[in-house]
């Protein structure tokens, strides 16, 4: 099939006429279920891009940084937009850079030179990005199954992984602190209903009261989060929660590839069998919860990406003076009118 005369329909007339984008686009892809390999029958068409700044946005007075499409569930990011996103390795955003050839629907020069400049951009933050992404996976699935069929201790370390990620970002938002000041860790219970149980040692001095209330409440708020009980939520069907349970597992894969062997991979074709069983609920017992099997599936996946942290060779951080000129010799073009080419549906 070739993906790009999906482009043609009516419905993407939008990618000419909107100002920020026509001439300005550099990549479209498609993104969710088809980029991934994990498409079925159902599987709706996603586009995602990417769309040069203006001129006037960079040295002017206008901004832009995004457009979307409902109908068409297209996301077109513009350039600096993308570079700040990038910079996180967000996931949904990183992943647009390691496509299948065939899954580019259009790519400009520049965007076969964003692609190319992908290395710049990975780096230990993808621990925490792709972590996280995955426990909001987790927390989505089994919010929607009954609690009591999930074992505490292991329930009690996913919380341990998901409040671990969001202290990464707490360091961004709050006043920083000292490695240690704040220290989460799982050991025997106190409460008699537990068997292991989170701790904290918390040693902080002379500390934004308000910040520290902002901390403790996202703390509190996802712990809360897992903890509510009750019966599945019927209002997702099984459809939802095999895909919740096949990204999430998704997720730890891209993240380990990504640390171990600095590679983007979004394709995943090796693994397509597994997840393709989970999307079509393999793991799934008859009353809708998961097998055993699916739970150690994914402790093994979580280990991988604990060992693959701990031995990357990925920096702490994107160099940002390579960043820096490679965005600025991008911008430049647009400033200088130097760019060639122009997007055009066929």
């Amino acid at each position: 099939m070739n993906y790009s005369d999906i482009l043609r329909n009516e419905s993407y007339r939008f990618l000419q006429s909107d100002e920020h984008l026509g001439r300005h686009v550099i990549l479209l892809g498609l993104a969710g279920s088809y980029s991934y390999g994990t498409n079925n029958e159902n599987s709706d068409i996603d586009v995602r891009g990417v769309t040069l700044n203006r001129k006037s946005d960079l040295i002017g007075l206008t901004g832009f940084e995004q457009y979307v499409d409902t109908q068409t569930d297209t996301t077109i990011y513009s350039f600096m937009k993308m570079i700040t996103l990038l910079l996180s390795c967000n996931p949904n955003t990183v992943e647009l850079l390691g496509l299948n050839p065939e899954h580019y629907l259009y790519l400009h020069p520049l965007g076969q030179e964003l692609i190319d400049n992908a290395h710049l951009f990975l780096s230990k933050r993808a621990i925490h990005s792709f972590g996280g992404y995955a426990d909001a996976q987790l927390r989505r699935l089994q919010n929607a199954l009954a609690r009591d069929s999930y074992p505490q201790r292991e329930k009690e370390q996913h919380i341990f992984n998901s409040v671990k990620n969001a202290m990464y970002d707490f360091r961004k938002r709050y006043e920083p602190f000292e490695n240690g000041a704040i220290r989460l860790y799982t050991d025997k219970a106190v409460n008699p209903d537990f068997e292991t149980e989170i701790f904290v040692d918390a040693n902080l001095t002379h500390y934004p009261l308000r910040d520290y209330k902002n901390i403790w409440n996202e703390m509190n708020n996802i712990v809360k989060d897992y903890d509510k009980l009750g019966k599945r939520n019927r209002k997702k069907d099984d459809n939802h929660l095999n895909k919740h349970a096949m990204h999430l597992i998704r997720l730890f894969m891209m993240a380990v590839d990504i640390l171990e062997k600095g590679e983007i991979r979004t394709y995943r074709r090796e693994e397509q069998p597994l997840l393709l069983q989970i999307r079509g609920g393999d793991f799934q017992k008859d009353d809708g919860t998961f097998r055993d099997e699916f739970y150690e599936l994914l402790s093994d996946y979580e280990k991988k990406l604990d060992d693959a942290a701990k031995n990357t060779v990925l920096p702490d951080e994107p160099d940002m003076n390579l960043v820096q000129e490679y965005v600025m010799s991008v911008n430049e073009k647009v400033v200088r009118d130097e760019r060639t080419g122009c997007y055009e549906i066929s």
